[in-house]
């Protein structure tokens, strides 16, 4: 484990089928923690041929002793010695996830899910790629970065708390980024994503846009990028990582479901 900014924690993971661990960039898993009082998660069978049957014995665990279900981006693979590092985003009055990495030590155990390949996402191609989220994207813009050919081109915006929670991002590519402080603003809460693309002028030529963090702030990102901008909406990846007052364990909005459909369209 390595604390890689005040608010911002790195803990590598090593455990069976990590050596031949399928890599891509922007790629996401299901951590699953064990519920207070149990030494390891308790899990359903995985059934690789049938994502669904999986998820039903997962929910017919007793709630008592059901894990808890996050989705995290992996940020980098060691395959010489099957290891994946994921970095936790440390968050204020933090749920399980944040309670375990603060308290993780060698040894603990958590449960994995993924990732599948089916799932993942190549960018588009275009002459600029916009990036913006706050700090719960950074390790996928990272890893999105470091994959960018030299001759790519990408303008880049994160919303952090204040520059102690900066990170290094290094691209073979071209990067304009650019930092958003929102001091004691709380996360979720600050317009400063939405407030900087109003105000910049893209380069000329073709644009693919990623973006993620909080859901309502994606949404209205992707709003300004599609109504106010003209970008086509087939040239918007975007996805909500977490949502103001509810967890994953909460049920999905009408919002959320809408947005789900349309990804998968």
């Amino acid at each position: 484990m390595r604390r890689l900014t005040p608010h911002m924690l790195r803990v590598s993971f090593s455990g069976p089928g990590l050596d031949e661990f399928p890599t891509w960039p922007d790629q996401q898993l299901k951590l699953l923690f064990p519920r207070e009082g149990q030494t390891a998660p308790r899990l359903p069978e995985q059934d690789p041929e049938d994502v669904l049957r999986w998820y039903q014995a997962f929910m017919a665990i007793p709630e008592p002793e059901r894990p808890w279900m996050r989705s995290y981006t992996v940020r980098a693979h060691h395959p010489e010695r099957a290891v994946i590092d994921i970095d936790f985003v440390l968050h204020e009055h933090g749920g399980p996830a944040t309670r375990w990495a603060l308290a993780a030590k060698p040894g603990d155990l958590l449960g994995r899910y993924g990732p599948a390949a089916i799932y993942a996402r190549p960018l588009g191609k275009a002459d600029t790629l916009l990036l913006a989220g706050d700090e719960t994207a950074l390790p996928a813009i990272g890893s999105l970065l470091e994959s960018l050919p030299d001759t790519a081109h990408a303008l880049v915006f994160v919303e952090v708390r204040d520059a102690a929670e900066e990170l290094p991002l290094t691209s073979p590519a071209s990067v304009d980024l650019h930092w958003l402080h929102r001091g004691s603003t709380p996360a979720g809460h600050s317009t400063l994503l939405l407030d900087a693309l109003r105000a910049t002028e893209f380069p000329s030529g073709s644009l693919f846009a990623w973006i993620a963090g909080e859901a309502g702030s994606v949404r209205a990102l992707r709003r300004h990028l599609v109504t106010d901008r003209g970008v086509d909406r087939k040239s918007v990846d975007f996805t909500g990582y977490w949502r103001l007052s509810l967890s994953q364990d909460d049920a999905p909005t009408a919002e959320d479901l809408a947005e789900a459909q349309e990804r998968t369209a």
